[in-house]
């Protein structure tokens, strides 16, 4: 089996599409049954609704820089597709795989609200804390993040790490 089959990596393709999918279904629906709507609550003193147009990113920094957010996206998700087509077809590397695709489908999630709309929708409210309203692809962004630090930091060794030959001599 070659390292870097196509084959093995098209797979990949479904998985990013049906996130995608989610995040944009589940920012419809806050459009649709939050706008104008008073905050909501899901679970009582944990998690509730309500309806944010964020022109920035976390904690509302950097707003109204819609075409940076735009260049710095397209600039990610080229390297994240590098990185993808990289890993090796190992078993050991299935979790940096599913890690790269979270992370990618998160960008392409957002980046499809900041294209279509010059914002992104944002619903989910933290009520235990104060944290700022945020959304599906925000949530694979974040944890995936997490995720992938603690896998860099305590599972995947620096030799194992050099398989991915991000550039070829």
């Amino acid at each position: 089996m070659k390292d870097y089959s196509l084959k093995y990596k098209l797979r990949g393709i479904l998985a990013p599409l049906f996130m995608i999918a989610v995040d944009q279904v589940s920012k419809y629906l806050a459009v649709k049954n939050l706008k104008g709507a008073a905050p909501q609550e899901f679970i009582p003193g944990i998690l509730g609704f309500s309806y944010v147009e964020n022109r920035g990113m976390s904690f509302g920094l950097l707003q109204g820089q819609r075409w940076l957010f735009i260049v710095i996206t397209v600039l990610v998700c080229l390297f994240l597709i590098l990185v993808y087509f990289r890993i090796p077809e190992k078993k050991r590397f299935n979790a940096l795989s599913v890690c790269v695709l979270f992370i990618f489908s998160g960008a392409i999630g957002n980046f499809i609200d900041r294209l279509r709309q010059g914002y992104v929708v944002d619903f989910l409210e933290l009520r235990f804390m104060s944290f700022p309203v945020f959304n599906i692809a925000d949530c694979y962004i974040t944890w995936t993040t997490v995720v992938l630090i603690c896998l860099l930091l305590f599972y995947y060794k620096e030799n194992e790490l050099k398989e991915i030959r991000l550039w070829r001599r």
